[in-house]
């Protein structure tokens, strides 16, 4: 609709009134480039086939409306093939709820807490195994005399399972993040949504046996629970995002995952701006730790909520890969994505986000797969503040302060512009 105004999404995701220091948001839901409603029920056949090519453009133009962003999320991470029908999904949705409930009800068997509405904040075990009697969570878990029981039950089983002993270990360290995340949002008042975030984490961390719970997850999957009603659908969704991303927190004992992205991030920068790269080796932070936040948990705080939102959406819909589907399909976690890896039969390169289909064309591959845009975002960030960390930052601590003031100042669109921009000038500048 020509000459419509730009409507505030704001209002989507009430701030609790009380935190007056939130970042604005600048995302608006903009007419005619948006993914509207109308835009996204035409995009399907009558059988449920979604025609992704146009719907991916439209979100690389405006993002997606918050009404629908949930359904179009599903779709952005892999959860479902664009290639199925309505009556397919369906049947994989109710699948996959069966599945969900069947691994709550197995955590739940260990650990009553779980499904209960409450969640944990203090330890219950040692690291031995043996159970801590602490009030603070016979109060927290609302459990009451049954807490007692849980906890002479826990001591009459005898030495636990080793996998036991380190998941129990973990769901108060899930507690206190959980009771961190998003507080300043309306919707975390209520406890029955702290509780389900506390649920969904503990649950992944209970079947992921490689990476389990690391800080920074409760950032990425609280949006999951306020965009999918339902708890298992919500699940699904951080569960195909940490395909993505889980890499990033696999800790070998040497070294954690996201030192490959520092170290990718490290390359760029010094074939980008060498100047720069080179005054931060002098600086001592050749390592770019000073980065690890913003690839950790994918900028959720350098923007709004909102806005890392519609950050998200806008990297996915570039990076879209028409494989990932078939790829998460594989048996658990062995199909785990390299942020858009490329196996089996051509694919059509019209189904491909742009990032996807330049990395296509040129060949944009590490030895690991291809480099994930967030690498190429941080990188732009970096040279968009070059003069001024060539000239105030004396050290370390000026680094991190100059990159913390980009806090709600960026724009997601002109971000992604801007890596794109940089991965393109990479790629040419690193085939020489």
């Amino acid at each position: 609709m020509w000459g419509a105004f730009a409507e505030p999404a704001d209002s989507y995701y009430q701030i609790r009134p009380e935190c007056t220091d939130v970042p604005n948001t600048k995302f608006k839901i903009k007419p005619g480039k948006t993914l509207s409603v109308r835009k996204w029920q035409a995009a399907f056949t009558t059988e449920g086939f979604l025609d992704i090519g146009k719907t991916l453009s439209r979100i690389q133009r405006g993002g997606i409306h918050p009404s629908i962003r949930g359904e179009v999320w599903e779709f952005l991470l892999g959860c479902y093939d664009p290639k199925s029908t309505f009556e397919e999904r369906e049947q994989i949705r109710q699948r996959r709820r069966l599945q969900y409930a069947s691994w709550k009800e197995e955590c739940k068997q260990m650990f009553p807490v779980i499904g209960s509405g409450g969640f944990i904040t203090a330890p219950v075990i040692t690291n031995k195994g043996e159970p801590i009697y602490d009030p603070i969570v016979l109060q927290e878990t609302n459990l009451g005399a049954n807490g007692s029981d849980f906890f002479k039950d826990l001591a009459s089983r005898g030495p636990l399972d080793q996998k036991v002993i380190q998941w129990l270990l973990t769901l108060h360290q899930i507690g206190l993040d959980v009771n961190r995340t998003d507080r300043t949002l309306v919707f975390y008042e209520k406890k029955e949504n702290l509780s389900k975030l506390w649920d969904i984490l503990a649950l992944y961390a209970w079947i992921d046996n490689d990476v389990g719970y690391c800080q920074g997850m409760s950032d990425l999957c609280s949006p999951m629970i306020m965009l999918l009603e339902d708890e298992a659908d919500a699940f699904w969704c951080f569960e195909r995002l940490m395909r993505r991303l889980r890499g990033n927190f696999r800790d070998t004992g040497r070294s954690v995952g996201v030192e490959a992205q520092l170290t990718h991030l490290a390359s760029i920068t010094q074939i980008i701006d060498p100047k720069l790269h080179h005054h931060l080796e002098n600086l001592g932070g050749g390592d770019y730790l000073f980065a690890i936040r913003m690839i950790m948990v994918q900028f959720r705080r350098e923007f709004s909520f909102c806005d890392s939102l519609y950050l998200w959406e806008m990297m996915w819909a570039l990076e879209y890969d028409p494989e990932m589907y078939s790829l998460y399909e594989e048996p658990q976690f062995e199909g785990e994505r390299t942020e858009g890896s490329s196996k089996g039969k051509p694919k059509s390169i019209n189904q491909c986000g742009k990032y996807e289909r330049e990395n296509m064309k040129n060949g944009g591959k590490s030895a690991e797969g291809p480099l994930p845009i967030s690498v190429f975002l941080v990188a732009s960030v970096l040279k968009d503040k070059s003069s001024k960390l060539m000239t105030e930052a004396r050290g370390l601590d000026d680094v991190v302060k100059i990159l913390n003031d980009i806090t709600g100042n960026l724009d997601a669109k002109k971000a992604c512009t801007g890596a794109m921009k940089l991965h393109k000038k990479y790629l040419k500048k690193a085939k020489k």
